[in-house]
């Protein structure tokens, strides 16, 4: 028989109902958990974090001034967006009728039509598809927000002036970044022209159009029409991808032979391709159909890179596309033209110089445009304002040439003598 081994109690004596829990907390431990009813069971709700409400936006959309200015900034649908998200956007009458947009295509959308274009202008956030101008400076507002073109070529210093001074701060076309890095509505607008250029250059070449008389393309038999190309940027990349598309030979000329290699590289095959060279150029202008101008600068002037001798030795009939115009033109001949009289003949060569040419295609450059401001807006909102957004935003700090008032534009300021405040000092100071 084993010899009986008696258990040691270390811990004082509990009443029963302890002695209950305490087994019970034993059996949980070493076997499968106990459920009964000596517990209470409570649900644990999970804490979620809730973003804050965006800013509500008031923005106003004024029919333009400007002359041969037919696109709009925001289309219905983006529109119709914008007011489903809890914004409020006023449009003045016909705003959008240059762009084969109704008044009702916009109220069906729930913007508001004003008939008065102050009451436009009272919108904190003002969208303007033309840059600002003299005759909107009686209606602008203090503190006010604007987006549009700036046209650095025909900015004046009064203008700038009067904005610095009502405290507004303004946002260009030109110089607003995208999350990439790139420029989204200058290149959306290139794009535009580079592939009207071909079209233009096309209709204008026919007999009825004192043109040449050549089919702008490639016909089984008859050598393909020569198109010579001024500047690789994205209206000449563009240019030169609808041209080859049509069977034409292309010749592209620029100075950055960087430019030149990311043009092959983006169509994806090799193309004649030179540097500036004059006479190589004078050459080929000699024997082409259609020569394009899409050569300028960042700012300033366009650089004038054929002559008038260039011009004179062309052949009759031919056609020059001078995209540059809006900076002056990059050939000696070019003169302002407009989409009324978008031609005349010099040296018995038809020169096409109209300045906006997306405005010819107003309703696809109003869709680009809006494209692009439509997400900005929502993001602006979503960040609770632009000066929010542009503290987190470093690409959006760019396109800001006026902050509050305070010109924050080098070139514009040395361009009128007008003091410059650095943009991300005065952002710094405000925090």
């Amino acid at each position: 028989m084993r010899p009986f081994k008696q258990e040691t109690n270390n811990f004082s004596p509990l009443s029963p109902l302890q002695n209950h829990r305490t087994i019970v907390l034993k059996r949980m431990a070493t076997t499968k958990p106990l459920i009964t009813t000596a517990f209470n069971y409570e649900t644990l709700e999970e804490t979620l974090d809730i973003k804050p409400q965006g800013a509500k936006l008031d923005i106003g959309i004024p029919k333009e001034f400007a002359f041969q200015e037919n696109r709009v900034t925001l289309s219905p649908d983006a529109v119709g967006v914008l007011v489903n998200n809890g914004h409020h956007v006023s449009i003045e009458h016909n705003a959008g009728l240059g762009s084969h947009y109704s008044d009702k295509e916009y109220s069906d959308a729930g913007a508001t039509i004003l008939y008065d274009k102050a009451a436009v202008y009272k919108a904190p956030i003002l969208l303007k598809s033309a840059p600002v101008v003299e005759d909107d400076m009686g209606l602008l507002q203090m503190n006010q927000t604007i987006i549009s073109p700036i046209h650095h070529s025909a900015l004046k210093q009064s203008i700038i002036h009067a904005m610095m001074e009502k405290k507004i701060t303004a946002l260009s076309f030109e110089n607003l970044k995208d999350d990439f890095g790139s420029y989204p509505i200058v290149r959306s607008m290139s794009e535009i022209a580079g592939s009207a250029l071909m079209l233009i250059a096309g209709q204008y070449l026919s007999s009825f159009n004192k043109g040449k008389g050549v089919l702008l393309g490639s016909i089984s038999g008859i050598p393909p029409t020569k198109v010579v190309i001024v500047g690789a940027g994205i209206v000449g990349e563009t240019a030169t991808r609808n041209a080859l598309a049509l069977g034409a030979s292309v010749k592209v000329f620029d100075n950055n032979v960087y430019r030149l290699k990311e043009l092959q590289n983006n169509l994806g095959q090799r193309v004649w391709t030179s540097v500036l060279e004059p006479k190589i150029l004078a050459k080929q202008l000699k024997t082409c159909e259609v020569a394009i101008g899409a050569l300028s600068n960042e700012y300033g002037r366009a650089p004038v890179v054929v002559s008038e001798e260039m011009v004179a030795a062309m052949r009759p009939g031919s056609i020059i596309l001078d995209v540059a115009i809006d900076r002056g033109g990059c050939f000696e001949t070019s003169r302002l033209t407009s989409h009324e009289n978008p031609t005349f003949i010099k040296h018995d060569v038809i020169h096409y110089c109209v300045p906006n040419i997306p405005s010819g295609f107003a309703r696809t450059a109003s869709q680009a445009i809006s494209n692009v401001l439509m997400p900005l807006l929502l993001k602006i909102s979503e960040e609770r304002g632009l000066e929010e957004m542009v503290w987190h935003n470093l690409n959006l700090r760019e396109g800001i040439y006026i902050f509050k008032g305070a010109l924050t534009d080098f070139y514009i300021s040395q361009k009128f003598d007008l003091k410059y405040t650095d943009l991300n000092l005065l952002i710094a100071s405000r925090r």
